[in-house]
């Protein structure tokens, strides 16, 4: 006997998907590796271990971790928020939280470079302090948070409206504070949701170009971040030299994506096994 699939056509479904994965995401990573398996061994270490593109390598990780780790706590604060507490404004706020998913990443870094510059809007209060936010690693930290923190917002924000009211009243009938409560119940829950939103968000600012570029100044040792230097490498049709450097991203990025999803995976088993 036959036995009917749940999906229909599930055979042109799943084919559809490959083909477009392949065309989108697989044939252009697959070219790029291609690309940089044409150098020799030597040229590839020299190229990836130059000096100027380990500093990138250095001042792109710093920022993105320090720009994750901004987006983790106040993505889960303003999802907390947009989900428990009814005010005035709270859809706008809630729409406002996807801007930086419509708003073109130059016209981003643009703004914020407009802003933070010592005479701008908001730069005009640090430097009196001798702060220097713009053209300088706070504004970079600044643009990858910008533009990579709705990731954190919209993963967390479905499944704490989905938690059951049942679990924190049960908590509280046994005794347990607001503070127990959130750690010890709730936060378990949403761990796996934030690791999801903490990996996108990271992988997110360290390939992040166009808000960085038009606020960090690019200097090299200083504020150049591998993305640019890439682009670099491009303009002066050194090829083989882009492509080796994002092969180092693109490993990167696969290694921090695979390693959080083993862990997510190990988590929903605590959870649910």
């Amino acid at each position: 006997m036959k036995h009917k699939r749940v999906i229909p056509g599930f055979g042109y479904t799943l084919g559809s998907t490959l083909l477009f994965m392949s065309l989108a995401t697989l044939l252009p990573l697959g070219a790029l590796v291609l690309k940089a398996a044409g150098l020799s061994w030597a040229e590839f270490w020299s190229y990836v271990s130059d000096p100027r593109a380990v500093a990138t390598y250095r001042i792109t990780v710093t920022s993105a971790l320090a720009a994750t780790v901004i987006n983790v706590v106040l993505g889960l604060l303003v999802a907390w928020i947009l989900v428990r507490y009814e005010f005035p404004g709270r859809r706008f706020l809630d729409a406002a939280v996807d801007l930086p998913f419509a708003l073109p990443t130059a016209v981003a870094g643009l703004t914020l470079a407009t802003l933070l510059v010592p005479t701008g809007a908001l730069g005009q209060f640090f430097a009196p302090f001798g702060i220097k936010v713009s053209y300088a690693l706070p504004g970079m930290i600044i643009a990858m948070a910008f533009t990579s923190f709705p990731f954190v917002v919209r993963t967390v924000q479905p499944v704490l409206t989905d938690l059951d009211p049942f679990l924190e009243e049960a908590s509280v009938t046994l005794g347990a504070g607001p503070v127990t409560t959130f750690w010890k119940v709730l936060f378990p829950e949403l761990l796996p949701a934030l690791l999801a939103g903490t990996t996108l968000s990271l992988v997110r600012a360290l390939g992040e170009f166009g808000a960085v570029v038009f606020i960090a100044g690019n200097l090299p040792f200083r504020t150049e971040i591998s993305s640019l230097l890439i682009y670099i490498r491009v303009g002066e049709n050194d090829y083989r030299g882009a492509a080796a450097l994002a092969t180092v991203i693109l490993a990167g990025a696969l290694v921090v994506l695979v390693t959080m999803n083993v862990i997510q995976g190990r988590l929903y088993r605590r959870l649910h096994g």
